[in-house]
């Protein structure tokens, strides 16, 4: 049909719904030069053999084990806070209360701090500087020493507790003393963060301080 006129050809008044084309094989109808695919058994290699993967390839897909912060590493790492820093009476009096640890994943040195301030002078306070190792991606052991200052005399006390995150979000310290003379106390402390906006939160806190025997000397009962 390659020498017809196929412009001239008026094909709109025919009525294509009564030819049948069920029975056609359209295989047989390829263009010249075309070959038409022929099916791969299912136990076939594929036409294009997919390529060996390549050390680009396994670089461009894993990030290299040393990149980031691992787990249970060995670089050292450090936290500050100062939880409370309290100023009145033009300087002479106020609070403070803190923390601190540095160290890796599992072994860290801690500081806790707090005390108070009257007349410019330190009325009583504490500085604790102890061992923490984790247990559980929770909890640590802490153990170490605490020192009381001000108003009489000072005390040296071993401390060991256990400090953490509780069921429900609850911060815990809780921690046993022994001093000299047959001293002991305790002091259990826990906190709640209530987020009242991303940024705006409201800290709930309670805190006990018992003591074995009075110690009238620091006014202890």
């Amino acid at each position: 049909m390659s020498g017809m006129d196929h412009s001239t050809m008026d094909m709109s008044g025919m009525d294509h719904s009564g030819m049948d084309m069920s029975g056609m094989d359209h295989r047989a109808m390829a263009m010249p030069g075309m070959q038409a695919p022929a099916d791969l058994p299912a136990d076939a290699a594929p036409r294009t053999p997919i390529p060996a993967v390549t050390e680009a390839d396994r670089a461009a897909a894993f990030m290299p084990l040393g990149a980031g912060h691992p787990a249970h590493d060995k670089r050292s790492n450090s936290f500050w806070l100062v939880d409370r820093l309290e100023v009145a009476d033009t300087a002479k009096s106020g609070g403070w209360e803190g923390l601190a640890w540095i160290g890796g994943d599992v072994h860290r040195t801690w500081l806790r701090t707090e005390g108070d301030v009257e007349d410019g002078r330190v009325e009583q306070g504490n500085l604790e500087v102890l061992y923490g190792r984790s247990v559980t991606p929770w909890w640590d052991l802490v153990a170490g020493v605490r020192q009381d200052v001000g108003e009489g005399p000072d005390r040296t006390w071993a401390a060991f507790g256990v400090q953490g995150l509780a069921p429900y979000k609850f911060e815990v310290e809780a921690t046993a003393y022994i001093g000299g003379s047959g001293r002991t106390a305790a002091t259990l402390e826990a906190e709640y963060d209530t987020l009242l906006t991303n940024r705006l939160i409201l800290q709930w806190q309670g805190e006990a301080n018992l003591y074995g025997k009075s110690d009238p000397a620091r006014g202890l009962g």
